[in-house]
């Protein structure tokens, strides 16, 4: 297969500096913000996004590592098959987040919920809809233990 290469359209900032310091989802850092400053070339892009307000946000984890087909999950002790986790030591290090889309100025998107690194690459953007994107009846795997686990820990 042919190697596939990927250009950044744009660059994160955030508050966090440090992969031990950033939150491991946005939703357990609500007023987390931070800004998308997305390159001009890619503005018109924009058009109509400000009627969203939530964004699907795919970047490259710039500071994984070397790849682990096995590792511990943040919020459990037992290690998990890679694609069984959101960890970002991937064979492809390639980050998705939901973030609050908060305001629009020119190509600089401010945003909130953020769980990313400063100085990320962007690769796309993609509005968060929630008739496609959220399903009845899933099943969660360890990450439903994990969490009831948790609940009875913090008692």
């Amino acid at each position: 297969m042919n190697e596939i290469i990927y250009k950044p359209i744009g660059i994160i900032h955030t508050p966090y500096t440090d992969k031990n310091s950033t939150p491991i989802q946005g939703c357990f850092a609500p007023d987390s913000t931070g800004y998308i400053e997305l390159f001009p070339e890619y503005a018109p892009g924009l058009q109509n996004i400000e009627e969203f307000s939530h964004l699907f946000l795919i970047y490259h984890f710039h500071q994984a590592g070397c790849a682990q087909l096995i590792a511990k999950p943040f919020l459990d002790k037992e290690k998990k098959g890679i694609f069984a986790i959101r960890y970002f030591t991937r064979p492809n290090p390639i980050g998705l987040s939901v973030v609050k889309l908060l305001r629009v100025n020119g190509n600089i998107l401010d945003i909130g919920e953020v769980d990313m690194l400063d100085g990320t690459p962007l690769l796309d953007i993609k509005p968060y809809v929630s008739k496609f994107d959220i399903r009845d009846c899933v099943t969660q795997g360890w990450y439903s233990r994990a969490t009831e686990r948790a609940k009875y820990e913090n008692q």
